[in-house]
């Protein structure tokens, strides 16, 4: 099966990549400006002992996780390289997340995490979309309305470190994900993934963007409800 035709998206997404590009790695605008509005519904810790969100860049405590070497060790798509490009365009550089860059664009969405202020991406690696199955991830792709649920379920308010990461948020999809601890390790049960039978591990976390802090899950996370 082809797939979605992505030429246009594709040259906003390359633009701005560019334009990051002759600006020598400026940092984006901060969250006081008023262009972009935090995630929708907040989050809530599941925990009294979580602190709350909060806006301002994670600790510098570095990465968490063993499947960190996803990222490139310099260079385009490195942790040092993403950490001042917009979250959308970001994913974008790293070849391990390349899946969900297609499906990003595909459900016109690049705007949307760019342009979003302070938020925790949960974001899908190529195996996470490949558990899928080789026929169920054509059909995603083509199903818009439902991958823009998927994809948004993915997004939670707030830069959240990796002690406030478990517990229960509300995604930009309006509805809760639930993360287990420990910090170090974090993961979403199985019934709250696609595939229904795998927990969703985070393989890499902590890892900073412009706008959002990025925690790598090797399973997609299904929409509540």
């Amino acid at each position: 099966m082809k797939a979605p035709r992505l030429s246009r998206a594709t040259v906003r997404l390359v633009a701005v990549a560019a334009v990051l590009a002759l600006l020598g790695g400026a940092t984006a605008c901060s969250s006081d400006d008023g262009g972009a509005g935090a995630a929708a519904g907040g989050s809530t810790a599941g925990s009294s002992a979580a602190a709350a969100p909060t806006s301002a860049a994670p600790v510098a405590q570095g990465p968490i996780g063993t499947g960190c070497d996803l990222f490139p060790a310099e260079g385009a798509g490195s942790v040092a390289a993403i950490a001042t490009t917009p979250v959308g365009v970001a994913v974008s550089t790293v070849p391990q997340l390349s899946t969900l860059t297609q499906a990003v664009i595909a459900a016109n969405l690049v705007d949307v995490l760019n342009s979003r202020a302070d938020v925790t991406v949960l974001a899908p690696s190529d195996a996470a979309f490949a558990a899928l199955g080789p026929d169920a991830l054509p059909a995603l792709l083509a199903d818009v309305p439902r991958l823009t649920r998927v994809l948004t379920h993915h997004v939670i308010a707030g830069r959240l470190t990796p002690d406030q990461l478990p517990g229960e948020h509300t995604t930009l999809n309006g509805d809760p994900v639930t993360v287990a601890g420990p910090a170090e390790a974090p993961t979403v049960a199985a019934d709250q993934t696609v595939v229904g039978t795998t927990a969703a591990t985070v393989v890499c976390g902590n890892v900073p963007t412009a706008n959002a802090t990025v925690y790598v899950v090797d399973q997609l996370l299904t929409p509540a409800g």
